[in-house]
Formats: structure tokens, C-alpha cells, sequence
């Protein structure tokens, strides 16, 4: 069952974040991963959330999330994530 990866980011240092934007796609492809959206325009229709930039990514199931998350060749970038920005993250189950 395929799965998504979910992250609402308010970037803090859009300098030092464009080493992130440059590295994570290489991990997320070789993890399987597919960008669904990545940065671009955002319009709430209702309610109160007003996420900066959102980002969703498919993956083939919960465990590959987990794996590409957890991996040695995300946590470099993972600790860039953190300097740079404020985020939400969760991962969901698809159809």
C-alpha cells in the first residue's frame, strides 16, 4: 500500500535551506520516493491551517518512509532540516 510523507516547513535561513533543496531529492529517489508537491503555490479553502510550503511525497508503503527517514544518507540533510527551518512532519497510508 503506497504512503506519503507529509511536511509543513516555514524555512528560517532560505541561504543555508538551498543545500537541503539541492541533496534530498537523490535520497528520496533512491529510497523509491516521488515528489507529489514540493514548494509551489498554496491556497486554503477553509479552515485556519496556512502552511509557508508544503511538501508530499509517495512512497510504496510505511516501512519505505521510515527506512529513506532513518537512512545514512538522509541524516546529513536531516540535521541542515533542522537548522533551517520549523516543520510538521507525519506520514499516512494511501489508497
Amino acid at each position: 500500500m503506497p504512503a506519503y510523507f507529509i511536511a509543513e516547513v516555514e524555512v528560517l535561513d532560505p541561504t543555508a535551506f538551498q543545500e537541503y533543496v539541492k541533496g534530498a531529492p537523490a535520497t528520496v529517489a533512491q529510497y523509491g520516493g516521488t515528489y507529489i508537491a514540493r514548494g509551489g503555490a498554496i491556497e486554503v479553502l477553509e479552515g485556519s491551517w496556512a502552511p509557508k510550503r508544503l511538501t508530499i511525497i509517495r512512497f510504496d508503503s510505511m516501512d519505505r518512509v521510515r527506512e529513506w527517514f532513518n537512512s545514512p544518507e538522509y541524516a546529513p540533510l536531516k540535521e541542515i532540516r533542522k537548522r533551517t527551518t520549523r516543520v510538521n512532519l507525519l506520514m499516512t497510508d494511501g489508497l
